[in-house]
């Protein structure tokens, strides 16, 4: 059964509906009639996953307009710490963030609205984190903000995280375009 928690301004963490027997287990990942029902529009036009070691951190990633999206994004298999930014100017919820655990144990998702910065810790050894995205990648419009610069502890002293997102501007130093 699905169930949609609001948490900021439009998000939701979703708890997908995971099905077990003998074999195994069946998670459904996308329904757009029950994200409809709960006045979400999510037209999907792209999909990904990463794989990632402990203590990788990827983010805080988003795509300005005209190439913005919505995102859809789960952990298959391991866990991850995952974090979203509301940075939409006029929202009542501009500035604060939201974190999650997601995880092939839990099986919950996050539905992060158009305007969102994402990213995530892996909290364990080759976690997949998959994502459902609402527009294409555009190089020219993917941009992100500062991992460590909007007040949020990580909890790793020596975070794994790739030169282009160690050169994202600070949250202070980033003028929102949402």
């Amino acid at each position: 059964m699905w169930q949609f928690t609001p948490i900021l301004n439009g998000a939701y963490i979703i708890d997908l509906p995971a099905f077990y027997d003998d074999r195994g287990s069946f998670v459904k990942t996308f329904h757009a009639a029950t994200l409809a029902e709960h006045s979400i529009s999510f037209d999907l036009k792209e999909s990904y996953f990463s794989l990632s070691k402990k203590d990788v951190i990827r983010g805080m990633h988003f795509q300005t307009p005209p190439h913005q999206h919505a995102k859809v994004v789960f952990c298959p298999q391991g866990a991850i710490l995952d974090v979203i930014i509301d940075l939409r100017k006029d929202s009542p919820t501009f500035g604060q963030f939201h974190v999650q655990e997601l995880s092939a144990e839990n099986h919950k998702a996050y539905y992060i609205p158009v305007g969102f910065a994402h990213g995530f810790k892996s909290l364990t050894d080759d976690a997949i984190t998959y994502y459902l995205v609402s527009s294409e990648y555009s190089k020219e419009h993917d941009t992100g903000i500062l991992y460590n610069s909007f007040g949020f502890d990580w909890g790793v002293d020596n975070p794994v995280i790739s030169e282009r997102d160690l050169s994202f501007p600070a949250s202070g130093d980033w003028e929102s375009v949402f």
